[in-house]
């Protein structure tokens, strides 16, 4: 069984929901990326979500652009990427699963399924493509799907209901909801839409809803901890890694995952 299904199959049975931090490969090294895996595994998360660098981000906001920027300014290589990441998996104690959040035209730059393989072979459970069109997601969705990579499409606070049930009946492991409209980056205070936008979501789809974009603090978490199955927090954890380390990140990662409890 892949790793994500494992994840959700037990945190269901326990009542619990996920914690998954987002770290952007690369930065400040692939080395230190490597090593955050198990650190952050270790302090209460449930699943990492690995942002791959791309020199013209989707929907992402300022602190995670300056992270891509760093990554790629420092030599960063995604065959380096897939090498750490697999020395990581490998380990037989390591059982955390790791999603990349990762641009189609990376994708379709190396081939589909030359990209899926090697993903697999990394140790990858799972795929976040943001600009993969779901009109178009057919073919990669059955390719995913025979090398039991899970792909998470994301749903939007704009999507509609059309739109949005074809998008989860593409998705596997789980969707990927978009609490804001606009970028990524940290907010004061989530939508009250957001409870309506998840129940929908509900009645089209089984799979764990995780909600990401405008988390970051333990309040935010709690809120979510009873309408969501995942809360997903990046911008606040690459600015911590920038400004304090890679042990302000593990803090964090402490903090947050404790107040999902």
């Amino acid at each position: 069984m892949n790793l994500v299904d494992t994840l959700f199959t037990r945190l269901r049975a326990e009542g619990r929901k996920a914690f998954m931090p987002f770290l952007t490969a690369g930065d400040p090294d692939v080395g230190t990326t490597a090593r955050l895996f198990s650190q952050v595994a270790a302090a209460g998360a449930d699943l990492i979500e690995l942002g791959f660098p791309f020199s013209d981000p989707i929907a992402d906001g300022p602190v995670i652009q300056a992270s891509y920027t760093r990554a790629l300014n420092n030599g960063f290589k995604i065959a380096n990427l897939f090498a750490a990441i697999r020395s990581v998996t490998s380990l037989p104690n390591f059982t955390t699963p790791i999603v990349g959040m990762v641009s189609y035209s990376l994708i379709h730059r190396r081939g589909a399924e030359a990209f899926v393989s090697t993903a697999k072979d990394s140790g990858l459970s799972g795929l976040i493509v943001p600009d993969l069109v779901a009109d178009e997601a057919d073919h990669f969705a059955a390719l995913c799907r025979k090398s039991d990579m899970k792909l998470i499409l994301l749903v939007t606070p704009t999507t509609t209901p059309e739109r949005a049930a074809k998008i989860v009946k593409l998705c596997s492991g789980f969707v990927y909801c978009v609490s804001v409209v606009g970028i990524t980056g940290e907010r004061d205070k989530l939508p009250a839409e957001l409870t309506q936008q998840l129940a929908r979501l509900r009645t089209m789809s089984d799979l764990p809803l995780c909600v990401g974009f405008g988390v970051s603090r333990p309040e935010h978490v709690r809120h979510l901890k009873d309408i969501a199955d995942g809360v997903i927090v990046g911008s606040a954890l690459i600015k911590k890694l920038e400004q304090g380390g890679t042990q302000a990140v593990i803090d964090s990662v402490r903090e947050l995952s404790a107040a999902l409890r």
